[in-house]
């Protein structure tokens, strides 16, 4: 009885280390989902904030192109009011979407060759690189978080302490190109 009571006091400390071990992980994992959509929130903001400037410069040349404006205006305010990455992604989809319309609408009148309306391109087309840049970085550790969560004895683990799977970007057809 004496030698098998160190052995048992042995196996539980691994176990219970190894816990540790994972829960810490998993923990930073998370950590590390979690700041990364912090960047390409960031992103989205400066976006958010180059759009009215943008849409400023073109306004009074077409007021015939109102329902493009509406539309961005309705999708800026549903991602103020978004509360999960979810519903900031759809958000943010129907944000691309007008701006791709913005774009074409610009294009049909030949704004693009006006130099203020040039510099709010090129700012908006670097935001939008490092928006692309953001989304692959965070499903980058979205997929190894959630295969990590996957793989035995984490999942075991995982499932202990209510680590769940987490959600890819994933854009939509009509958003596929920034624009």
């Amino acid at each position: 009885m004496k030698k098998f009571l160190p052995r048992v006091v042995t196996l539980v400390a691994i176990i219970g280390l190894s816990l540790v071990f994972i829960h810490n992980n998993l923990a930073t994992k998370t950590q590390n989902i979690d700041h990364q959509w912090a960047q390409v929130e960031t992103q989205y903001q400066k976006r958010f904030d180059l759009i009215p400037h943008l849409v400023n410069s073109v306004k009074d040349i077409f007021e015939q192109e109102q329902e493009v404006f509406i539309a961005i205006a309705h999708a800026r305010t549903q991602y103020t009011g978004a509360k999960t990455i979810d519903e900031k992604i759809q958000a943010t989809i129907e944000v691309e979407s007008a701006l791709a319309k913005l774009f074409v609408i610009m294009r049909n009148y030949s704004l693009q060759f006006n130099p203020a309306v040039l510099g709010l391109i090129d700012e908006l087309a670097e935001t939008e690189n490092r928006v692309n840049v953001g989304r692959r970085r965070f499903n980058n550790l979205v997929k190894d978080y959630n295969t990590t969560i996957k793989r035995f004895p984490v999942n075991l683990t995982a499932s202990i302490f209510n680590f769940d799977e987490r959600t890819l970007f994933k854009a939509v057809e009509v958003t596929q190109s920034a624009p």
